[in-house]
């Protein structure tokens, strides 16, 4: 099997350090508590005021909770039982650490640029670098000449490909809609609140959007490729999916204003990438003699 061993030291530093700083992310709780701040901008910002997440916005620190919360319970133990299946040879686990891979990739990329500078940001640094050539070795270790065929021929593409388009059109029409009208009138977004730049829309347009189009497209031609990329962005979309399910709640439990298509949208696009999960996992034909014939 290509590349067993880096994968593996790569996971395992991800696993020990991402534990490490999700468990600091929930549990301290040092600081002077809630204050306010004005932004460059003129606004008024109401900081988080302790633990990890004291120099960071309300909202943005409930987030980062409840993602932490979520990379624990979730994301952790599914890179556990990927890595397992993966070493085992199974293509169903290498797509789901390729996956969740993904999830931990976005995860510590954002935190990376958008959480304010605290004391684990060269931990992030290493889990987003660690994650980074995890995924790029995984991806390369499919032999795509030979994927098609693992995969069940009355597989449902076309559905499977209209909601990678539907995820698209969602997260692009939502984050443009937001960045589209200050833009014309020569205005911040509020949602920027104290922070530089927008980090989540710029990887959501710049790599998430793309990437679901194009798995999309390529599914619909039942090309290799769009097999791998749509197992991969379903599989990384389940996780961060409940991720900002758990992310609306933190706010919601915070104070934070959270518009109500939001509270119902995404949770209700959590669900579909369980059920599109179930689909792609239930239609993986294993070939014989596991690793030598899928890498």
């Amino acid at each position: 099997m290509r590349y067993k061993k880096p994968i593996s030291i790569l996971v395992i530093i991800i696993i020990v350090l991402s534990f490490a700083a999700s468990a600091y992310g929930v549990f301290s709780r040092q600081g002077p508590g809630q204050h306010e701040f004005k932004s460059l901008y003129g606004e008024t910002i109401q900081l988080y005021g302790k633990g990890l997440y004291q120099s960071n916005s309300v909202s943005i620190a409930s987030q980062g909770i409840a993602q932490d919360v979520v990379t624990m319970i979730l994301g952790i133990p599914l890179l556990i039982i990927s890595l397992y299946l993966f070493r085992k040879g199974l293509l169903k686990g290498k797509l789901l650490l390729a996956g969740t891979l993904g999830y931990f990739l976005y995860s510590y990329t954002s935190y990376v640029f958008l959480c304010m500078y605290n004391p684990l940001f060269l931990v992030y640094v290493i889990l987003m670098s660690s994650s980074l050539f995890a995924f790029i070795l995984t991806m390369m270790s499919f032999d795509l000449e030979k994927l098609g065929s693992c995969f069940h021929p009355k597989m449902p593409v076309r559905f499977l490909s209209g909601f990678l388009f539907f995820l698209a059109g969602v997260l692009g029409l939502m984050w443009l809609g937001m960045i589209v009208p200050p833009l014309l009138k020569g205005t911040v977004p509020p949602a920027l609140e104290h922070y530089t730049t927008l980090v989540v829309q710029a990887m959501d347009l710049g790599f998430v959007v793309p990437t679901a189009i194009l798995g999309g497209v390529l599914l619909i031609k039942r090309k290799p490729f769009g097999y791998l990329l749509t197992s991969v962005m379903i599989i990384k979309g389940l996780s961060m999916g409940t991720a900002l399910t758990a992310m609306i709640i933190g706010q919601l439990l915070a104070g934070v204003y959270v518009g109500f298509a939001v509270i119902v949208l995404f949770p209700a696009i959590n669900l579909l990438m369980i059920y599109c999960m179930f689909i792609v996992m239930k239609n993986i034909k294993e070939p014989e003699n596991g690793a030598r014939r899928i890498s």
